[in-house]
């Protein structure tokens, strides 16, 4: 509201001066009050004309007439100079316009409705903004760790001056987190005793106190108070409520003097326990499940390696998902001994990807190490595994290959046989690539199993490829769905001789990687064995 040329009731003369519907007050440029109307002196009594405006008026308002008064003579009055402040238990709006020898007609009006409502949206917008911060912490991470600190920093910097943080624990050990106002989240394991804990926490790790209740500060055990802390000057006590059970509990606690909380901070409060217990809850529970996933896991990753005696071993693996560790191709390596025989090495291929493929690489793993104890030849050990699976794999099938190896001086002497898998391939010293000359049937499909034995000698500087299809059938190259093939392979592996076996398997994996690109692809394993070449002879007088 501007005006140059203020109209008769702005100056507090004329007829319609006492028409004017609001509290109207007009003060000079000395800050004399010079005219109120019948609004004005109810809300101000004591603003009769001839009194100082600062004795008649609140201090904010005479500030503001003061301070507009010694404006430039060319500025005019908006809304940019509205004013606002406390009058008798309300808020009152006061707007300038210009008046009679420089001073300023004030028009009063009564903002607490509004003022009350700009104030509760501006709490709610905190209130909004302080939730969105706590979830976007707390589904940050899946870490009970991350979780508890990320809840008591929270808490300390918006809620309390300082936090304690405890998770439901079904051992003497609790995991414990601190923040002070300002501070950085401390983390603690407590050997707690049921003694330590006060009855109203232990009702709540307990899962029975649903709802937060203030707690004698004097009451805290020492364990309770954050380091640095000082004095307490109340203490609340909070569930966190988890997935069906408690996830923990918070101290809140306030120093002497800090303002007493209202009714909106109690709803703000329940929302953040419920977050924060939710998080907590899930964070707990994700652990729980890993750490039964790393268990089951374990026994399903390709296995450690044990030293083979003059033989040269090495071996690859690449699940079909990068993200993924197990898979259905396997290998496996039994060691002999003078009642078990030759040392035995199986590569297997079983239907299907995944988790599912791996639990029946594990059942087979398993039924191995059991049935080679009692099994004399390799037809017996896939005659008693088939039968196995014919019991326990439902639709699903595997192949596999076998290889036995005998030692006779620096050569190797290999009985390999394949059941329905790629035949073993056999590079000579020379770079001749040669095929095992096996075959057999699936395991696990038809109740009678067939297969046949080769037996091929590798002289030293001779080596034995055990793949699985994952290799010959990897689709890329320049049309990115061209099979790597079967030729391919076979001058991938010409190219390695004289390498030892660890080079050869990575040289292998290098080229079909290179070939797949970023495309997907199925399960890849393979083994290499070698005959170690022979010794040099030595100078004469070399040492």
């Amino acid at each position: 509201m501007t005006s140059s040329a203020a109209p008769a009731y702005a100056t507090g003369t004329g007829p319609s001066w006492e028409s004017v519907p609001c509290p109207v007050l007009v003060a000079g440029a000395d800050g004399t009050v010079l005219r109120a109307n019948e609004g004005a002196l109810a809300l101000l009594p004591a603003a009769a004309p001839g009194r100082p405006l600062s004795e008649a008026a609140p201090d904010w308002l005479a500030s503001a007439h003061h301070r507009l008064t010694q404006r430039k003579p060319e500025t005019t009055l908006g809304d940019d100079h509205v004013v606002r402040g406390p009058v008798g238990g309300r808020t009152v709006r006061a707007t300038p316009t210009a008046g009679p020898g420089g001073g300023i007609t004030w028009w009063l009006a009564d903002d607490s409705p509004d003022h009350d409502l700009a104030q509760a949206l501006h709490r709610e917008r905190d209130r909004t903004a302080f939730l969105a911060e706590l979830s976007n912490r707390l589904l940050a991470s899946l870490n009970l760790d991350r979780c508890m600190e990320a809840t008591a920093w929270l808490a300390s910097t918006h809620i309390a001056d300082g936090v304690t943080v405890i998770a439901t624990s079904m051992e003497p050990a609790h995991f414990v987190t601190y923040c002070v106002r300002g501070q950085d989240p401390l983390r603690r394991t407590l050997a707690l005793d049921p003694g330590d804990l006060p009855p109203e926490l232990e009702r709540i790790l307990g899962g029975h106190t649903p709802t937060a209740g203030g707690i004698d500060p004097a009451a805290l055990p020492g364990w309770a108070l954050p380091p640095g802390m000082g004095p307490v000057g109340s203490a609340l006590l909070t569930p966190l409520p988890g997935h069906g059970t408690s996830a923990g509990a918070m101290f809140l606690l306030k120093r002497p003097g800090s303002p007493a909380p209202d009714d909106s901070d109690d709803v703000t409060l329940r929302l953040f326990a419920s977050r924060a217990g939710a998080a907590m809850s899930a964070a707990r529970l994700y652990a729980e499940q890993s750490a039964i996933t790393a268990t089951l896991t374990r026994d399903l990753l390709p296995p450690g390696v044990p030293p083979l005696e003059g033989v040269e071993f090495a071996s690859g693996y690449r699940p079909s998902g990068d993200t993924e560790r197990i898979g259905g191709d396997f290998y496996d390596v039994h060691p002999g001994s003078a009642d078990r025989g030759d040392p035995l090495v199986v590569l297997g291929d079983v239907s299907g990807k995944g988790l599912d493929a791996a639990v029946l690489t594990g059942k087979i793993r398993t039924t191995l190490h059991a049935l080679i104890p009692v099994a004399p030849d390799h037809a017996t050990l896939l005659r008693l595994l088939n039968g196995a699976l014919l019991d326990t794999t439902g639709d699903r099938f595997a192949t596999l290959v076998l290889a036995s190896i005998g030692r006779d001086g620096p050569a190797l002497d290999l009985r390999l046989t394949s059941a329905g898998h790629p035949v073993p391939l056999v590079l000579r010293a020379d770079g001749t690539v040669e095929a095992a000359d096996t075959s057999g049937s699936l395991l696990g499909v038809l109740p009678e199993v067939e297969a046949h034995t080769a037996c091929v000698r590798l002289e030293p500087d001779d080596a034995c490829l055990l793949y699985t299809d994952g290799i010959t059938e990897a689709r890329g190259g320049p049309t990115a769905d061209e099979f790597f093939g079967d030729e391919r392979l076979r001058a991938v592996l010409a190219e390695c001789v004289g390498l030892p076996a660890e080079a050869v398997t990575e040289r292998v994996q290098m080229i079909v990687a290179q070939w797949l690109g970023s495309g997907r692809h199925d399960d890849i394993a393979l083994v290499v064995l070698r005959a170690p070449a022979a010794p040099r002879a030595r100078r004469d007088g070399a040492p």
